[in-house]
Formats: C-alpha cells, sequence, structure tokens
C-alpha cells in the first residue's frame, strides 16, 4: 500500500489532522489497533470513516454504552431457529465484532471507557491473537484487514470506568485535540454550504467575520474558569446556522440575533464548574458580550443586547 498519496487525499474531504491522518494511516497500515483519545466533536470518527473508505476495508461502528454486553459486540444464535435447527453455524447472528473479523474491516468503538469491563475483556484475545472462540460456533480467525480502532472522552467522567491495563498495552494511543481556529472556521463553512465571504454575504450567508466570532465564542467556552467542559466546533456549526435562519424569520442582521443564537447552540453543550452560582446562560452572554458587544467591564461598559434578543433575566 502506498500510504502518501491516500493522505493526500484526505485533505481534500478532511480539514486540517494532517498530522494525525499520516499517524493512523501509519498505525493501521502496520496492522496496529488504536485508541483515538480527545474530547468530542473533534473529528475523530469522521476521519476513520475517510480512512477506511481510502483503504477500501468495510466498517463496522460500535457505540459504546453501559448496555453494550458481550452477546451485543460479538453475537447471538437465533433463539427460534435453534429450537429448530440446533446450534447450527447458519443460524448464528453476527454481531459488530465477528462480522469485522470475517469481513477484515475496522471496527470502530466509540465511548471506550463507557463499556463494562466483561465486554472488554472479550477483545483482549481478539487484540493479541487475531482470534475469537465463540461457544457453539467455534474459532473465527481475523481476516486480513481487521483493525480495533476505540475512541474515548477522557473529559467526561459520568458514566465511565478506568480501562485496565491489559487494554492500553494491546492498543497505540493517538491524541487528537481541537483544531486551531482558521481551521474550526473552515469547517463551519463547509458544514454551512458556503463558500468564503469576505464582505456581506449573500443569499442568507454569513461572511468570515461572523463565522470568526461564532468561532471565538465557542472556543472561549474552553478555556472560560466557571467552565468545565466547553463546546466542541458542532457549537459554531449550530450557532451560526440557526443565526442564518433566526436573521430571516426577525428580518434581521446576523449580529442582531446573534445571541439568542448563542445562547440555543451552546446552553445545552457547556458544564459549569461545581460551586458556580450562575447559570450557562449568564456565562455565555458573558463571552458573547466580550466577543459581539465589546469587552465586559471595560471602558466602554457592557453592550446592549441586539433589537430582538432575549437576555436571560
Amino acid at each position: 500500500m502506498t500510504v502518501h498519496p491516500i493522505v493526500e487525499r484526505l485533505a481534500t474531504t478532511v480539514v486540517g489532522r494532517r498530522r494525525e491522518a499520516e499517524v493512523l494511516v501509519a498505525a493501521l497500515d502496520a496492522d496496529r489497533h488504536v485508541l483515538l483519545e480527545g474530547p468530542p466533536g473533534t473529528g475523530k470518527s469522521t476521519l476513520l470513516r475517510v480512512i477506511a473508505a481510502e483503504l477500501g476495508v468495510g466498517f463496522e461502528f460500535v457505540e459504546g454504552n453501559a448496555e453494550l454486553t458481550p452477546a451485543r459486540l460479538v453475537g447471538h444464535f437465533d433463539p427460534a431457529r435453534v429450537l429448530a435447527e440446533g446450534y447450527d453455524p447458519r443460524v448464528f447472528v453476527d454481531g459488530p465484532l465477528v462480522a469485522a473479523l470475517r469481513g477484515g474491516a475496522l471496527l470502530y468503538l466509540e465511548e471506550l471507557n463507557r463499556v463494562p469491563e466483561e465486554t472488554l475483556n472479550v477483545l483482549v484475545t481478539v487484540m493479541s491473537e487475531h482470534e475469537l472462540t465463540v461457544p457453539r460456533l467455534g474459532r473465527i480467525d481475523a481476516a486480513p484487514g481487521f483493525r480495533l480502532v476505540a475512541a474515548m472522552n477522557p473529559y467526561d467522567a459520568v458514566g465511565t470506568a478506568r480501562i485496565s491495563s491489559t487494554i492500553y498495552d494491546r492498543l497505540c494511543r493517538l491524541s487528537v485535540d481541537y483544531q486551531s481556529d482558521v481551521e474550526e472556521q473552515a469547517i463551519v463553512r463547509r458544514s454551512l454550504g458556503q463558500p468564503t465571504l469576505a464582505g456581506g454575504g449573500a443569499d442568507g450567508a454569513l461572511d468570515d467575520h461572523w463565522l470568526a466570532r461564532a468561532v471565538d465564542v465557542v472556543r472561549r467556552t474552553r478555556v472560560h474558569p466557571e467552565i468545565r467542559v466547553g463546546s466542541s466546533v458542532r457549537g459554531a456549526i449550530d450557532m451560526s446556522a440557526v443565526a442564518r435562519s433566526l436573521a430571516d424569520v426577525r428580518g434581521a442582521s446576523p449580529d442582531e440575533v446573534s445571541l439568542d443564537a448563542a445562547l440555543v447552540a451552546l446552553s445545552g453543550r457547556i458544564r459549569l464548574r461545581e460551586g458556580s452560582d450562575r447559570t450557562t446562560e449568564d456565562v455565555i452572554t458573558e463571552i458573547w458580550r466580550s466577543v459581539f458587544g465589546g469587552d465586559v467591564g471595560g471602558a466602554t461598559g457592557k453592550a446592549a443586547a441586539p433589537a430582538g434578543a432575549v437576555q436571560p433575566g
């Protein structure tokens, strides 16, 4: 396999992520299993799907959660057919793991640290020996091309469990952080399906200056002292999409609806630190003012809300 052309082609479909693409393609080419570790909304699954398509291999997606039992991951015998035909291999319903093993596909396991330990233990032999033994079915050898790629968010401790060193020892780890502001602006622009607009937008398009400020609002949620978990670039995408529609509904400019767009897009995404006596709306409004309406507490004082905006009480 020639790696370099694949990485070059990825640049046409994935914004940024050149280093991550190179390392991930190299690790998969070396037949390694990989852990992608980073906050949500950093394009981990998008990058992997595109790489799988470029490599021409199958892609089996598994959402990790507390309900992911070994049977759901591996598969099961169809009870109705077992009564009629017995434990024949033909009545076994492949789960995503067995499907990936048989097909030589990439198995993408999202939210690894939400998966119960007994389910993770199934993967130990699969990763080290490239085979799986299923009771009454027998041994399933991994077809060439099978690799496990897992992902996890290290910042979310709710409903998560500690990953054992046995699992970590069988995975190569790639840290995936937030992209640059310029790259996030490009992601928002691409998601909205609009070209670069240096001046005022036409046909409801938002100009680049407005998009840059929307991305700035979202990026500030990640470093605000009262916010424990900030928003991903999806917040900027939603804020921009809502602002574009809301401006049309109100017959107003994007600036005039930017606060309401920020509140509806971000208030459910951020998590405040324990002990904060403010609401998420209060904090988002503060950030919005610092970007769209002048510095809070600066020489010019707090800017008034745009016409038609609803300020939290």
